[in-house]
């Protein structure tokens, strides 16, 4: 009996594969950055065709790096980057247009019309977020106002809308599933986070037909099978899906109300588990599904940070400054310290808790004697500082203060940003032996529907401390360079 879960983490830049088996070892893993496309200032497309190659190309390097046939693969779980939207042909499976990735900025005009006609309220109560181009539903408006056609034959059945989550559950199963899963469906602007069903009045909001929207169901549960794949055999059930962050606050062992994470990739991203009822945000911060276990939904406190990795992705492929990503840590700890230099990565606007979609980045500071070396550390305390922006204002609306501060994600590889995160935090910051939690996740929510293993317990006792990084910084050093930090914000 095939004993082994295998994991697709579907990312904004590349596609990682995992698979674990039931001790929760990895015993394959593979990853293939693809392309990103810019057509225009503040637009960031994918090809779903690029990113679809990458999916199978990966699986299959996996396979390879454990050894295993995929008659051996008892379930299939994916997470993925949450409010990218796609629109593809319902006979074909061919998108019609590019996907609009979720840091793309072109219905910054809509989200601003609507908030100047009052709606902004009906829709953070409705939804538990804001109105801001970062959400699917005024992406999908756009592609069906402005791709020829698509309107009309939406509403007539023959295309079909989903985030990435969707998109490869289809292409998965052979066109059979067209499905998404709570946590994703809380990310679009158009389901009610209390009733995890689309929303009539909000689809009508953001003239969205329903006949293009997939089967919202919830995280764990057998969504479909595999069918026509080159790379695995029919019949795998596709059994786990959750958003990305959503799987790493799972995977991190998150199951108490009050634990929190953060993840850092493209993005960074904060959440906390508040248990079976949503939190209704007082400010900045975002109310969201965290998972559906069975009959179970918890629901989540999130605050989200458009830039992290990318803003180091930026010293690299921009400016030129390192060659690798990883040189990033070398060059900053060169010098003791940024110079004066304060970096605002904004390069996609300015997400929780400012929500301010025309902010650019700024760099402040620069004299004669600023070297890359001090860009390399402005940028990692910008990364850590927008962090330290999420948290102070998720301890306000959530009332809870946190003892330590959980982190996962392919910067936490960084350990100078790690130490500057705990030293504007001023609390502990904890990094467990898998920093891969959200790839974890998924495969753990796949292998509860199929029993791989029986409860979240096997999680707990797998989860492990690989280091703590305790603060360092007097309380005068920090006051000092949080007052740069919120002067520069303010001109960004």
């Amino acid at each position: 009996m095939p004993t082994c879960v295998l994991a697709i983490d579907q990312g904004t830049t590349g596609t990682k594969v995992l698979i674990l088996d039931r001790a929760l070892a990895v015993r394959g893993q593979a990853g293939q950055e693809f392309p990103q496309h810019f057509p225009k200032p503040g637009w960031v497309e994918h090809d779903l065709e690029e990113i679809w190659r990458s999916t199978v190309s990966t699986i299959g390097k996996a396979l390879r790096s454990a050894r295993l046939s995929g008659k051996e693969i008892a379930a299939i779980g994916i997470t993925n980057q949450r409010e990218t939207t796609g629109l593809w042909d319902r006979d074909t499976g061919k998108p019609i247009h590019r996907a609009i990735v979720w840091q793309d900025r072109r219905t910054a005009d809509e989200c601003a019309a609507l908030k100047a006609a009052g709606r902004e309220p009906f829709v953070r109560e409705r939804t538990g977020l804001v109105l801001d181009p970062y959400f699917s539903g005024t992406k999908l408006r756009w592609l069906l106002d402005n791709v020829k056609g698509a309107r009309e034959r939406a509403e007539a059945g023959e295309l079909a809308f989903g985030t990435i989550d969707t998109f490869l559950a289809w292409r998965l199963t052979g066109g059979r599933a067209h499905v998404t899963d709570v946590s994703n469906g809380s990310r679009t602007l158009l389901m009610g986070l209390k009733s995890r069903a689309w929303d009539p009045e909000l689809l009508a909001l953001f003239g969205v037909p329903a006949a293009v929207l997939p089967e919202i169901r919830s995280s764990s549960e057998v969504f479909g099978t595999t069918r026509g794949l080159k790379v695995l055999p029919d019949g795998i059930p596709i059994a786990g899906i959750a958003g990305d962050q959503q799987a790493a606050l799972f995977g991190q062992a998150c199951f108490t109300p009050g634990d929190v994470k953060c993840t850092y990739g493209t993005g960074a991203f904060l959440l906390q588990n508040v248990g079976p009822q949503p939190v209704a945000p007082r400010g900045a911060l975002l109310s969201t599904v965290a998972w559906q276990v069975g009959e179970e939904v918890t629901y989540a406190l999130e605050g989200s940070a458009f830039i992290a990795g990318a803003a180091v992705q930026w010293l690299r492929d921009g400016l030129g400054i390192i060659r690798r990503s990883a040189d990033v840590e070398p060059l900053a700890r060169s010098v003791k310290d940024s110079g004066g230099v304060v970096f605002v990565p904004a390069l996609a606007g300015l997400g929780a808790p400012h929500w301010r979609p025309e902010a650019r980045g700024v760099i402040r500071g620069i004299h004669r004697g600023t070297t890359a070396a001090h860009l390399a550390r402005a940028t990692l305390e910008g990364i850590a500082l927008l962090v330290h922006d999420l948290a102070e204002a998720m301890r306000e609306e959530s009332g809870r203060s946190f003892p330590s501060f959980k982190v996962d994600g392919g910067a936490t590889a960084d350990g100078l940003l790690m130490q500057l995160q705990a030293d504007v935090l001023g609390v502990p910051v904890i990094r467990p032996k898998v920093t891969e939690t959200t790839a974890f996740g998924a495969a753990f929510l796949a292998g509860l529907a199929t029993h791989v293993w029986e409860d979240r317990e096997a999680i707990r006792r797998v989860w492990r401390q690989e280091k703590k990084f305790s603060p360092r910084m007097t309380p005068q050093a920090r006051g000092e360079l949080l007052t740069r930090w919120r002067r520069a914000v303010e001109s960004a």
